[in-house]
């Protein structure tokens, strides 16, 4: 079994200046979180999530029993990864670079796993991810797999929202052939409040989609999270998320010409994040830089060792990354 890594707070909490996550640093979105503020926690939502499937249902203009809510994209991707299993699936298939959880909610499912460049004709459950992760690159062959016929694709949605450049891969006819996974969190800068949802396939194989929706555990989003769902679809959200990206441009494009500067090799990418070499390997000062309140993640899990990936942050973080990497360079060279 694979051991789950993650970005974001460790066993010594959040650190001040995190480039590990890739959360909206712009954020939290203040609509949400004004909403976030009047939740009723003292009853349970509803359980069926009726207002809230017909609310993203319109959002997306899909019908709203192609609506999934989810705790979160990991809990999905559990729930289809034993849903694809227990139809009689055996093989996934992952790209080159990936989200460990797919791997990791194969293997707790018994799945054989390949990656790209391997074949993927004969799998049960195919991930793509565009922008992808680590890489924020549009997705190779996307349009290829959405056109298979056999087994199920998922298109992990995640940064979508946060896209900086670049036009997706998929026009809206492609996008009904695959299942969608939508987490707003990041978008809206709360990454705390735990809250997803999937839009099944026009047409979707109905026996698949029965034994996702009965693997789904009772209330798995509380009020808080509905709060962020619902919030996430109006017009005032979505006007605070595309002035959001803007600033992303400009803070990204200080942070790209910041790493240059530091000698490191900068990777292209659409979203609000990017991977980079740097000119020294970041685990060797991961603790020093720890240490200043710094934290980036380390890519060797994603099968780009000797990179690292970095959120966009403002430029006051920035500044404190060329501090903290110059003073932790020069240490470990005495």
């Amino acid at each position: 079994m694979s051991i789950a890594l993650h970005g974001g707070p460790d066993a010594c909490g959040a650190a001040p200046h995190d480039f590990s996550t890739n959360g909206n640093a712009v954020g939290p979105c203040p609509a949400v979180r004004d909403a976030l503020r009047e939740v009723d926690a003292a009853h349970y939502p509803d359980p069926h999530y009726t207002a809230l499937r017909e609310r993203l249902a319109a959002f997306h203009g899909v019908a709203s029993d192609r609506i999934v809510v989810a705790a979160s994209t990991s809990e999905f991707i559990h729930r289809i990864s034993a849903a694809v299993m227990l139809q009689g699936g055996r093989k996934v298939w992952l790209p080159a670079h990936s989200y460990g959880d797919y791997e990791r909610a194969a293997q707790a499912w018994g799945l054989q796993v390949a990656r790209e460049p391997q074949p993927h004709a004969d799998a049960a459950l195919r991930w793509c991810c565009e922008p992808s992760s680590p890489l924020g690159q549009p997705q190779a062959g996307l349009p290829q797999q959405a056109a298979m016929e056999e087994g199920a694709c998922v298109l992990d949605l995640a940064y979508a929202p946060l896209r900086l450049e670049g036009r997706p891969s998929l026009e809206s006819a492609q996008l009904d052939r695959v299942w969608q996974m939508w987490t707003p969190n990041k978008a809206m800068g709360l990454t705390g409040v735990r809250a997803a949802y999937a839009i099944a396939p026009a047409g979707a194989n109905a026996g698949l989609l029965r034994r996702i929706e009965s693997l789904a555990p009772s209330w798995p989003v509380g009020a808080h999270g509905v709060a962020l769902l619902e919030t996430w679809t109006g017009d005032a959200a979505q006007r605070w998320l595309a002035g959001s990206l803007e600033t992303l441009k400009d803070w990204k494009a200080r942070q790209q010409a910041l790493c240059t500067s530091l000698g490191w090799q900068c990777l292209p990418g659409n979203a609000n994040f990017f991977c980079a070499r740097p000119e020294r390997p970041y685990p060797a000062l991961a603790a020093a830089l720890r240490a200043q309140g710094i934290k980036l993640r380390d890519c060797a899990s994603f099968g780009l060792p000797g990179h690292v990936r970095l959120g966009v942050l403002p430029p006051a973080s920035q500044q404190a990354l060329k501090e903290g990497w110059t003073r932790a360079a020069a240490c470990a060279e005495h």
